[in-house]
């Protein structure tokens, strides 16, 4: 039997790509960068590490400064300090400082009304009503059909509001993660609000400070299961771009036909 009549093993076949493989490879790491962008998003939407430990340091150096010696205006003073250095230091850096200048106005208010009331738990007052409010808007407009989330995210994708019309799975996604956001939000103020009337203002505060994170890294991460599982953005930056290069083409190429010599 000659090597021509000699059947052969697979092994001895040449390596043939399947195309369903290839396709199921393809996807895979379509849907893993697509998880990794939305994740790179909402990190730059909410901050990140560094804007939660900016959220969570003036109000856990207040409960502590008061748990401490009870000292209402030395709290205060201390957590308005550190709001103020955190703005500093992102200047600085040159950082963006929208995440520490919101905790600036935050504080400020906090104080405003502590100092006012001679109340320690006042202190937190202006963050629960503006919590409740966010919440409250995350669902009226997620049942009005223009989700908060997405007005949020939206210039973050490059999409803007084209997810509105011309996307209709991320609108859907989006209105999920805006009801997440209500919900959660909502439940958090059910929890704060009876606390804030009996409670004493160190014991208060110390849940306040334990609820601070918990909710939000769980927004987080429902908003970006549901965007991961969205269709991809529509790059409405990009669209304009093209257009005006398209734009510039054309007039070039009609500036060309009325003088061919240029």
């Amino acid at each position: 039997m000659t090597s021509l009549d000699k059947p052969t093993s697979d092994t001895d076949q040449p390596h043939r790509t399947d195309p369903q493989h290839v396709g199921g490879r393809h996807a895979a790491q379509q849907d893993a960068e697509s998880k990794a962008v939305t994740e790179a998003a909402l990190f730059e939407a909410f901050g990140g590490v560094r804007g939660m430990v900016e959220t969570v340091l003036p109000g856990l150096l207040f409960v502590t400064i008061f748990t401490i010696n009870k000292n209402l205006q030395m709290s205060a003073i201390a957590a308005l300090v550190v709001s103020l250095a955190l703005v500093v230091v992102r200047l600085i850096r040159r950082d963006t400082v929208k995440h520490a200048f919101s905790g600036v106005f935050g504080v400020a208010f906090g104080v405003l009304f502590a100092m006012m009331t001679g109340k320690a738990k006042d202190f937190y007052l202006p963050g629960m009503l503006y919590t409740l409010g966010l919440s409250i808007a995350y669902i009226a407009t997620a049942i009005g059909g223009i989700p908060l989330i997405g007005l949020i995210l939206g210039p973050v994708f490059k999409e803007n509001l084209s997810w509105r019309t011309r996307n209709p799975g991320r609108k859907k996604a989006y209105t999920k993660a805006s009801y997440a956001w209500g919900f959660i939000l909502l439940a958090k103020c059910a929890i704060l609000f009876p606390l804030y009337w009996w409670a004493d203002p160190t014991q208060f505060g110390w849940v306040l400070i334990a609820l601070k994170i918990p909710p939000f890294l769980l927004a987080v991460y429902l908003t970006w299961i549901f965007l991961a599982k969205a269709p991809p953005p529509i790059d409405v930056f990009a669209e304009m771009e093209a257009e005006e290069q398209a734009e510039k083409e054309r007039k070039a190429a009609a500036a060309a036909l009325r003088d061919p010599k240029a």
